[in-house]
């Protein structure tokens, strides 16, 4: 890594570098984690397994995904991030390439719920609040921005072409063709992503030319660090505002349009592959909004910021089940409106987590508050295929989930309303 920093010193801040990586990481894992949604038919007719017995898979997957945030974020701060980060792409890796395998629905649960959930839950959001907070002073919301829209970019690169695979060959070469991604950054991370900016005698980006390097590592368990972070957090009300906002948010996102929509579609004539890139046109919509959320939440109010991201993503889910019968204007209204704002509220949610909390301790804490975002998600991924299951249309699961957003967006104002609550020191 020293020759890389050389070859780019003097043009760009290494940063950038780390941030591309880490972009590439979060794609990997987001296409992983978006690969059941187009499985999920193809199973439902060679195994005759129901989209509940399916969601159920999922569903432990998104939780897995969540709850691991806080230890991830831990283990980085006490291992450091290119070991933890290294591990868990293995395991994910050797998850998905095994599902090839499975012929049971006890075995999905393992390996697609516990061994691929629990993985991509380390290369996820507190990775990049964790990479953001060390790599940059000035820019935070920006490149968190940036970041965050590595997952949308996942599912533009992944779900067509995961899609027509499975559409003309079957589900098997699906999971190969993910495994072999989950490869391909495994290297990136071995040789071009360093702890921090001091291991490359660099500081932070916009951090002053004076300032000291930090090249601290905490010794403590990161069990201890996550749990006494908790602790501490748990105590004021902003953390338990954060984490019910983004347990709706989880609910509203990956749990029920990330995990039903193609389904949906085939409910309604809709091919998966038409399913698939409706997905992939959210997503390019997504990687616009959530970046222009990121600049945004380094010029205003977050908590303005945040009314509207979930006042206009719950109108637009309770428009959703009359898109359908919409020839022209429908779901391409939809695409846009909803793919704009699917995951505009991390820039602005992880700005008010450092207001409040600090920078140190900011991703420790913005990991609990994912684990909300992930339980909200798995809520709704299984209930979504319950209610499907029993009523036979996904409108009902359409108009709780837009209801909910609903009453985030009113949830969101009161975050950091009183004087600044003290900061967490990092355990």
């Amino acid at each position: 890594m020293n020759w890389a920093s050389r070859l780019i010193g003097g043009r760009f801040h290494y940063g950038w570098l780390a941030v591309a990586v880490t972009f590439l990481v979060l794609l990997a894992a987001a296409g992983t984690r978006a690969t059941p949604s187009v499985m999920m038919v193809p199973l439902e007719h060679e195994f005759g397994w129901s989209r509940a017995t399916i969601s159920l898979a999922i569903s432990v997957n998104i939780a897995l995904y969540g709850l691991m945030g806080p230890f991830a974020a831990a283990a980085m701060q006490r291992f450091g991030v290119r070991p933890t980060l290294l591990t868990a792409l293995a395991v994910m890796g050797a998850g998905v390439a095994l599902s090839s395998t499975m012929t049971a629905p006890w075995q999905m649960v393992l390996v697609w719920g516990v061994m691929v959930g629990g993985s991509t839950g380390v290369a996820a959001l507190t990775l990049s609040a964790t990479v953001v907070n060390r790599w940059f002073s000035a820019r935070r919301g920006l490149v968190m921005g940036i970041l965050t829209a590595s997952s949308a970019t996942g599912q533009l690169v992944f779900l067509p072409m995961l899609a027509a695979i499975a559409e003309h060959h079957g589900w098997r070469p699906v999971v190969w063709v993910v495994a072999i991604a989950a490869g391909v950054v495994l290297p990136l991370v071995a040789f071009l992503l360093p702890e921090r900016p001091a291991d490359l005698t660099l500081r932070p980006y916009g951090e002053p030319a004076d300032a000291p390097l930090r090249t601290d590592h905490s010794k403590q368990n990161p069990l201890a660090i996550a749990f006494g972070t908790l602790a501490s957090a748990s105590k004021t009300r902003d953390f338990w505002l954060l984490f019910f906002s983004f347990f709706i948010c989880g609910a509203s996102t990956n749990g029920y349009v990330g995990t039903h929509l193609i389904a949906m579609c085939g409910d309604y004539g809709l091919s998966e592959v038409q399913g698939a890139s409706l997905l992939a046109a959210m997503g390019i919509f997504d990687l616009f909004g959530t970046t222009l959320s990121g600049w945004l939440s380094d010029r205003f109010n977050s908590r303005v910021l945040l009314f509207w991201y979930y006042g206009l993503r719950g109108l637009s889910l309770i428009y959703l089940p009359h898109a359908f019968g919409i020839d022209f204007f429908g779901l391409p209204l939809f695409a846009v409106f909803y793919g704009l704002d699917w995951i505009a509220t991390v820039p602005p949610t992880v700005r008010l987590a450092t207001d409040v909390y600090g920078k140190e301790a900011a991703p420790v804490v913005f990991g609990w508050v994912v684990a909300g975002h992930q339980l909200g998600a798995a809520f709704a991924a299984l209930g979504a295929g319950m209610l499907r299951a029993s009523l036979g249309t996904y409108t009902v699961a359409s108009m709780i989930s837009g209801g909910l957003c609903l009453i985030a967006a009113v949830i969101v104002l009161r975050i950091n309303r009183r004087p600044r609550e003290a900061a967490i020191q990092a355990v």
